[in-house]
């Protein structure tokens, strides 16, 4: 069996702006009589090409799951519908190794006029199971969707909740070997969602492989080990998800190219201004470790007298949490008399920070007046390294810190 699940060469979709895609559906067709007789007003538009998804290459191996993330209008969900084959590609291709389950939007893949029943049946049915097969998940499909009373009901009687619940359950519990999961969770109530993510987690440790489209960044870091970033229809990042996760957030605040001494978006009255930071480990050329000794230094131009300033550093993840915030304020370190230019330095003996990416938020006061405020400063990375000396750190999912800590056993 192929170790690659999903690979995709040069893919291209292009639309025509003003114009509709051919459908085979009946109703289609009889729609399309009336306005053939009674024409359009005013003068047809030239048509316009546009690529939705432009010379896209990837490969998706066995049991990974990644996360598909970028703007609105980038491609996300053309690519789940080429993947799904719910549409043509216009250029290249798109290989796909083992059954596909997708859910791509409320109820796809449902029949209306069946009743939750029978379209749990169908949807296995389509997927390629056997009869023997559903009826053995039928139960546990039933009772993730809490639909039960409403099972024999036709589903177009359903609302967007049940609808979204049924279906979710029904892509996740017939066990394709690939599943596409294209932001459904956006439909549903708080405990809906969490209960989603929890069957998508089981589903990425059984070994399938899943792809999932999200805005959710929070959810993508925490299912996915791997990303890909569209824009403009193009795959612009594809690699560890935090590192993908980073670069779009960076592309989302416009912060990307823009040198901290040439930020506008700062705040104060400009007696100190923060013009550079920069954070590294043991030596200048390092990046920071876990558990390793680290510097954050932070360039400055002011104009004098510069006393009581009081300066702060806030580290949040890619979502906006706070995870460790330092301040002479804290230490009690005074800081009087600086010079107009120059450099203020924090140093930490052993960083308590989880290997990742981080946001450094910059804050200064000067005798209690806010003097230069500038949030997403710059991206902090901090790599792996043995914090404890066994070789092991927490398991992802459990925070952004790690503390030295010491157990022992007292007899009772």
């Amino acid at each position: 069996m192929s170790e690659i699940a999903i690979r995709v060469e040069g893919l291209g979709k292009r639309y025509t702006l003003g114009e509709r895609e051919p459908y085979r559906a009946l109703r289609d067709v009889i729609a399309a009589v009336p306005r053939a007789l009674l024409g359009r007003r005013g003068a047809a538009k030239a048509a316009e090409p546009f690529w939705a998804l432009k010379d896209v290459s990837f490969e998706v191996r066995r049991g990974e799951v990644v996360g598909v993330i970028g703007r609105n209008g980038a491609g996300k969900s053309t690519l789940l519908k080429v993947l799904s084959r719910i549409t043509r590609p216009t250029e290249g291709r798109a290989r796909i190794h083992g059954r596909v389950g997708s859910l791509l939007e409320v109820g796809t893949g449902f029949h209306p006029e069946l009743t939750g029943r029978e379209n749990i049946f169908l949807n296995g049915a389509i997927l390629g199971m056997r009869r023997q097969e559903i009826q053995r998940k039928f139960d546990e499909i039933v009772d993730f969707a809490e639909v039960e009373r409403f099972l024999d009901t036709p589903v177009k009687h359903y609302s967007s909740g049940m609808y979204t619940r049924l279906a979710f359950a029904v892509a996740a519990h017939l066990e394709p070997e690939i599943l596409l999961v294209d932001e459904v969770l956006a439909v549903g109530d708080a405990a809906f969602q969490k209960k989603c993510l929890g069957k998508m987690g089981e589903v990425a440790k059984e070994g399938r492989t899943v792809l999932f489209v999200s805005h959710n960044m929070a959810a993508v870091e925490n299912l996915c080990v791997s990303a890909l970033l569209l824009s403009g229809g193009r795959l612009t990042e594809i690699g560890p998800v935090r590192q993908v996760i980073s670069a779009y957030l960076k592309i989302a605040s416009g912060q990307d190219t823009v040198p901290l001494v040439d930020r506008v978006d700062r705040k104060g009255n400009g007696k100190l201004k923060m013009v550079a930071l920069a954070v590294y480990g043991e030596n200048f050329a390092s990046l920071p470790a876990c558990g390793g000794p680290v510097t954050l230094e932070i360039s400055y131009e002011g104009s004098l007298p510069l006393r009581n300033v009081h300066i702060s550093a806030g580290f949040y993840t890619a979502f906006g949490e706070g995870c460790l915030y330092v301040s002479n304020d804290l230490t009690g370190d005074a800081l009087n008399d600086l010079p107009e230019q120059g450099k203020l330095i924090c140093r930490f003996d052993k960083l308590g920070l989880m290997p990742g990416t981080y946001t450094v938020n910059l804050y200064c006061t000067i005798n209690g007046v806010l003097a230069d405020w500038v949030q997403n400063a710059a991206d902090v990375t901090v790599e792996a390294a043995d914090y404890y000396g066994t070789g092991k750190l927490p398991p992802k999912g459990y925070g952004y810190s790690v503390a030295d800590h010491r157990w022992t056993v007292w007899a009772s």
